[in-house]
């Protein structure tokens, strides 16, 4: 993907606030009451080692991106590797499938806000897939409307959203010295089992991929040589410290049934025994402007992946075409992600994203570590990654295979997909 800051030298601040701006999206907003759901009072743990695996891979990101800073991405890493076939073609579109299920991920947070704002000030509630297939339609409209529009609305909407929940993690903090009287879930006993500490972490892993958009700004990095590692590493573990502290107010802040009936808003219900409605209300606007910011980059940049796999011959030439000067692919991606928040749910779309990006961060590990003497790495370090992400890629698919099928089925259908859309295209040629 393309970025708003390659047509001049970026410094590293720029490179750290794009990681943090891509991972600090509608993720968290999406996904934190489930991952509750699914770890109870270990939640902070699953972020960690979900945090963890981000961290690893984000090294073998640093290399490479390092190494091939003109080309930069996914795509181009998993191409120098194994070339031109079925497999770097299937896992090129499991990587764009998996921008698709982002943005339903997105949409489904957006309209469960919109639904609980409106709600508040109405008393009234509408089907929320009014507002998720709208805000896709709004925001591929806007992508062709102007491109500099939408990177207009994404640098102030992280400045907005850090913002705000950085007072949210201040005053929240306060908040449990205050009133403590839930900080006891956090104690041991209320953890789940260490599966579900895993796949609750792995089921949140997508409030974490975003660091990998730094990859596109290399080229256009100041010091390059030094910047490109402390722009990867600064960027994760200031959200993993971010990620721990917001589930752990969350939690302190509300009884696991209260987080249980507000799941799909849960981070705004969590700044009500704080900050009262208006805190509800402002977490809540907070939460549809990261998501509708996170929806318009989405679209942006899955459209080009979509190309760019087009241009490497591992898709058909169809998707290089354009109209009214954008690649067609905007349109196909805006199309398939309304098909899938409309007919699925948050936990089995968040399963299929995460488990997408999980296989996929699998692979450019592996990557990394058959380059490491090109890439002057630590081999070791590369292996770990690769072995973590499997193991809990892994985890996820049996936990969601045990307690929900459809999550289950979503992800390995879409995985299916990737490689059958492949193969019949190779079979076509």
């Amino acid at each position: 993907m393309n970025n708003s800051y390659n047509s001049k030298k970026i410094t590293l601040l720029n490179a750290i606030s794009i990681g943090v701006g891509g991972m600090v999206g509608g993720g968290i907003f999406a996904v934190l009451g489930l991952a509750v759901s699914i770890a109870k009072g270990g939640t902070p743990i699953a972020f960690l080692l979900a945090g963890l695996i981000a961290l690893l891979t984000a090294y073998s990101y640093s290399k490479l991106s390092l190494r091939y800073p003109e080309n930069g991405g996914t795509v181009d890493y998993i191409d120098a590797q194994y070339g031109e076939g079925i497999f770097s073609g299937g896992i090129n579109n499991l990587l764009w499938f998996s921008y698709i299920v982002m943005l339903a991920l997105y949409a489904s947070a957006f309209g469960s806000y919109g639904n609980a704002l409106y709600h508040l000030t109405s008393n009234v509630s509408l089907n929320t897939h009014i507002y998720e297939s709208g805000i896709l339609i709004i925001a591929l409209l806007l992508n062709f409307l102007s491109v500099k529009l939408v990177g207009n609305i994404e640098s102030f909407s992280v400045i907005i959203k850090l913002t705000i929940l950085f007072l949210f993690v201040v005053l929240g903090l306060y908040g449990l010295s205050e009133h403590s009287e839930n900080i006891q879930q956090l104690e041991l006993k209320n953890w789940a089992t260490t599966m579900n500490l895993i796949s609750g972490g792995m089921v949140i892993f997508v409030a974490y991929e975003g660091f990998e958009l730094i990859a596109n700004s290399v080229s256009d990095l100041k010091n390059r040589e030094k910047n490109t590692a402390k722009s990867y590493f600064i960027s994760v573990v200031f959200v993993i410290i971010l990620y721990l502290l917001i589930a752990v107010i969350t939690i302190g802040s509300l009884p696991f049934s209260k987080i249980a009936s507000a799941q799909d808003y849960v981070l705004a219900e969590a700044a009500e025994p704080f900050l009262g409605k208006i805190g509800f209300t402002i977490i809540t606007i907070t939460a549809l402007i990261s998501t509708f910011s996170a929806i318009n980059a989405t679209v942006l940049g899955s459209g080009r992946v979509n190309y760019d796999i087009a241009q490497n011959d591992e898709l058909p030439k169809y998707f290089t075409h354009q109209f009214h000067g954008k690649p067609i692919g905007f349109i196909v991606t805006a199309f398939l992600s309304l098909l899938l928040v409309n007919f699925f749910n948050l936990e089995s779309i968040s399963t299929a994203g995460s488990s997408g990006f999980l296989l996929i961060f699998t692979i450019v590990n592996f990557v990394a570590f058959k380059k490491h003497k090109l890439l002057q790495s630590n081999k070791l370090l590369h292996l770990l990654a690769t072995a973590l992400s499997f193991f809990a890629f892994i985890v996820l698919l049996i936990q969601q295979f045990e307690t929900n099928i459809l999550g289950f089925s979503v992800a390995i259908g879409i995985i299916f997909l990737s490689f059958l859309v492949e193969f019949i295209y190779r079979r076509s040629k």
